[in-house]
């Protein structure tokens, strides 16, 4: 009897879930009642047009980005971008006391490279594949000191603003970065096992094995550079006493950063996404002095500094076509999305005006559902299932090293859509996360480098939410994506304008990280079978 209870009870509370549910669901009450076993629905669907059009990035905001680019990238089609890169150091060790009759050993500056184990060989090192690393081309690298003080503030707003960085060195229209004060004083570099040579100079996806008499230290693949020990010595070492290393402040007027610089060798290159804020990121040096203990011995110490504070990508790109804003009336041809300082499109649905009005758009509502006197949902006519739009790949243009992910985002908001947020399709691997709403790109054959054929967005929340909540019909930006998990947590970094009324005043951060572009046919192409639309699939009563 008590177990017939127990059941009992069980299904009373499923009942009671499963009503809540339908009582939640009163939008579609009245359209969905009394279906089961009926045939009282037919699926159809309509495309609409949509105007899409080009837009020219200007310079982008690049400081304070999770990860930064390295390198000279290479697209077959827009050309070349090269990536350099500054960053204020900071340590934690202030006033430090290094001890007496000092000798500065060594000086490591080490970046570790996004990479995953994938085996053990014969002699037990780890075999390591890289992430993020465009090209594979040697490149020319040089470090200097950066003699530019990177302030956190911006003096013109009081000091209650972050100062923003952009990608073309320049912290407003007028004020720039100039290269005399970045490349102030080049920094001698010594010998590395893995990289002998930085006038030519790959990412290698070696493990690093270090051996200090019978300790043996493994570490993951990364960028390693042994610096001249002569240069810190006068700079750190011999300042001991100095008021330059009491404090953040001091330290960081006095030691200003560094200033990476890569360069293309014979019009070709390689291109890295690099972890400036890992733990692991740091320049060391490693010192003995006689041990304070036992007199004739000496002891070993270390002296760290990361790369916080500032840090700041600069872009240059010399693109084999100009890249301009297109047709915002009518849309383009093709929309030419690049990443970095370079391109992307604004979509447009039911030719919205600033508002999102058109008639074209109220001639849509009033398909779907009822509406009173001020044009807000009263109920359904129709269901959206589905709302897709599709973007092809101009085959002609782009052949090889398009990007698998583009980002589709709210211009009004700087925000995703409401479909990127109730996608819950794999956040663990980036490549495949939100694939539901961002489809990846769709390769001929269905392998890794097949030629690219169309990436299919869904919308279906975003329609859904102007149908049914009127909500506003803002005009959409689409990107190149390099991971559209950083959207979720990171906000979209601003871009350098002079126009208080650009519709553009943000971009999304996995964009400005992705040195990569695609080719995609527009709205206004004479090509059908390739051209854009927004396509919807509803359902509607047969009665």
């Amino acid at each position: 009897m008590r177990k017939i209870k127990f059941a009992l009870k069980h299904v009373a509370v499923l009942t009671l879930i499963v009503s809540s549910f339908i009582a939640c669901d009163k939008d579609f009450a009245t359209i969905g009642s009394d279906i089961v076993g009926q045939n009282n629905f037919d699926t159809e669907s309509f495309k609409y047009d949509v105007i899409a059009y080009n837009r020219k990035l200007n310079p982008v905001q690049t400081n304070g980005l999770p990860s930064n680019l390295l390198g000279v990238y290479v697209d077959p089609f827009y050309g070349l971008t090269t990536a350099n890169f500054v960053s204020q150091v900071n340590t934690s060790s202030f006033s430090p006391d290094f001890g007496e009759n000092v000798s500065l050993d060594s000086v490591v500056l080490t970046v570790p490279y996004y990479s995953k184990a994938t085996g053990v060989n014969d002699n037990g090192e780890t075999l390591y594949e890289l992430d993020s690393v465009y090209g594979d081309d040697p490149i020319k690298l040089s470090i200097f000191e950066n003699g530019y003080f990177l302030r956190s503030f911006n003096p013109n707003s009081e000091f209650d603003e972050p100062q923003r960085y952009f990608s073309n060195a320049t912290t407003s229209s007028s004020s720039t970065i100039s290269d005399s004060s970045l490349e102030e004083l080049q920094l001698t570099l010594e010998a590395d096992p893995d990289n002998p040579d930085f006038d030519s100079f790959k990412p290698s996806n070696k493990q690093i094995i270090l051996k200090k008499d019978e300790t043996i230290t493994r570490l993951a693949p990364a960028l390693r550079v042994k610096l001249d020990t002569t240069y810190w010595v006068e700079k750190i070492i011999e300042k001991e006493e100095d008021a330059v290393l009491s404090n953040a402040n001091n330290f960081q007027n006095y030691f200003r950063g560094i200033y990476f610089k890569t360069e293309a060798i014979n019009g070709k290159g390689n291109m890295t996404l690099l972890n400036f804020s890992s733990t692991n990121a740091n320049i060391t040096l490693y010192y003995s002095k006689d041990s304070s203990v036992e007199a004739g011995q000496r002891t070993n110490g270390t002296f760290v500094l990361n790369f916080s504070g500032n840090r700041v990508n600069l872009f240059s790109n010399n693109f084999n076509i100009p890249l301009q804003d297109g047709n915002t009336t009518t849309g383009d041809e093709k929309l030419y999305i690049k990443g970095g300082e370079g391109s992307m499109a604004v979509i447009n649905l039911f030719n919205g005006d600033d508002n999102g009005e058109s008639t074209e758009f109220n001639n849509f509502k009033n398909e779907f559902v009822v509406t009173n006197g001020q044009g807000e949902f009263v109920k359904p006519k129709r269901l959206v299932n589905e709302a897709n739009l599709v973007f092809y790949v101009d085959q002609s243009q782009v052949q090889e090293q398009e990007p698998d992910r583009v980002f589709l985002y709210d211009l009004k908001n700087n925000i995703p859509l409401i479909d990127y947020y109730v996608d819950i399709t794999n956040s663990i691997t980036p490549n495949d996360s939100k694939s539901g709403h961002l489809g990846k790109l769709i390769r001929e054959g269905n392998t890794q480098d097949g030629q690219g054929i169309k990436y299919k967005i869904r919308i279906t929340e975003h329609i859904n939410n102007m149908l049914l909540k009127d909500s506003t019909n803002v005009k959409l930006g689409l990107v190149v994506s390099s991971n559209v998990n950083v959207e979720n947590s990171v906000l979209p970094y601003a871009i350098s304008t002079n126009d208080d009324n650009d519709i553009v005043k943000k971009v999304p951060v996995s964009s400005i990280i992705s040195p990569r572009g695609t080719v995609l046919y527009g709205n206004n192409t004479s090509n059908e079978e390739k051209k854009l639309y927004l396509e919807i699939f509803y359902t509607e009563p047969n009665n």
